[in-house]
């Protein structure tokens, strides 16, 4: 019988390998779980490229970051616009690439191209940002997922279902739509993995989530509703209740860089109900392994997008 992987217990930040040499890109990397990761990446001497909406936030992330091998592109995921102009400055390939920024039950809004903001931002933008660079992925392409994949649906997973919800048609609930924001995340990486093995493509699709983390990605609802109390109320729970930032990034760190990982893999904290701890390998709900659901996102994701993975 084959070994199964495991990881050891209590594996962080220090178990990282020196990285001289390797080459990674992390979405969205300004603040929360991609700052914490890229800071180790970079720590341990890899060349960093993160993205930022930005220059200002690109460059105060930089500092913030410190000293090492560190670079930023500009990349706005609800202008499909910014993601073509972002994806062809990726000129040299990349050993890992992570998909890591998001935004979290917002007010209804639309992106540039006509799309729900949440699924535009966490799924159809970065569907097309790794679609038009994936001849520079070289080894993994790692997907941040959340566990609130569980709240999300795709109605009777019809392309027409999943088309309205991709384009913000119907009742508008904005965790629902965020749930089935990071179930289209499972999806995707559960569809690549067929893909992948079908075309012979050199790098694994890896699905992490953080557990319940303390970053700016729960303010931002708040932010833009303008309630400033409501902001600070939510940021103080999280400094109570939630992990720090660099304990939700150890799931995204141990996908860069932890040895003979399978492709489809899903890791996320080992401590109670998966809300922190230590990287472990877990499951998804079932539904992110319905093969018929995944394959009619990936053809409304190729049709909306117009980026085709073929």
């Amino acid at each position: 019988m084959s070994k199964v992987l495991t990881f050891p217990d209590n594996w962080n930040a220090s178990d990282i390998p020196d990285l001289t040499g390797k080459r990674y890109l992390i979405t969205g990397a300004t603040s929360g779980i991609g700052l914490a990761a890229a800071t180790e990446l970079a720590r341990r001497n890899a060349h960093v490229v993160i993205t930022a909406r930005s220059a200002e936030k690109a460059r105060d992330a930089l500092k913030k970051i410190g000293p090492g091998l560190v670079d930023y592109i500009l990349l706005d995921l609800t202008d499909l616009e910014s993601v073509k102009r972002a994806a062809a400055r990726v000129d040299r390939p990349f050993d890992v690439v992570v998909l890591n920024a998001g935004v979290m039950a917002t007010p209804f809004t639309k992106t540039v191209d006509g799309f729900e903001l949440q699924m535009g931002t966490n799924h159809l933008g970065h569907f097309a940002f790794a679609g038009l660079i994936k001849n520079q992925i070289k080894d993994r392409l790692v997907v941040v997922s959340s566990f609130a994949h569980k709240m999300g649906s795709f109605g009777d997973n019809t392309l027409d279902s999943i088309k309205n919800i991709c384009l913000g048609v119907g009742k508008y609930q904005k965790w629902q739509v965020y749930g089935a924001s990071k179930l289209a995340n499972l999806l995707f990486v559960s569809e690549l993995e067929r893909l992948r093995i079908q075309n012979n493509w050199s790098f694994i699709p890896l699905a992490v989530h953080p557990g319940y983390s303390d970053t700016n990605l729960q303010a931002v609802a708040s932010q833009m509703r303008g309630a400033a109390a409501e902001e600070k109320i939510t940021m103080m729970i999280n400094k109570v209740l939630a992990q720090p930032a660099s304990q939700g990034a150890l799931p995204t760190l141990a996908a860069c860089v932890y040895p003979d990982l399978i492709g489809a893999s899903f890791i996320g904290p080992n401590g109670f109900l998966e809300m922190r701890g230590t990287p472990k390998l877990t499951r998804a709900r079932a539904l992110a392994y319905d093969q018929v659901l995944a394959k009619n996102l990936w053809q409304v994701s190729e049709e909306l997008t117009k980026v085709s993975w073929s």
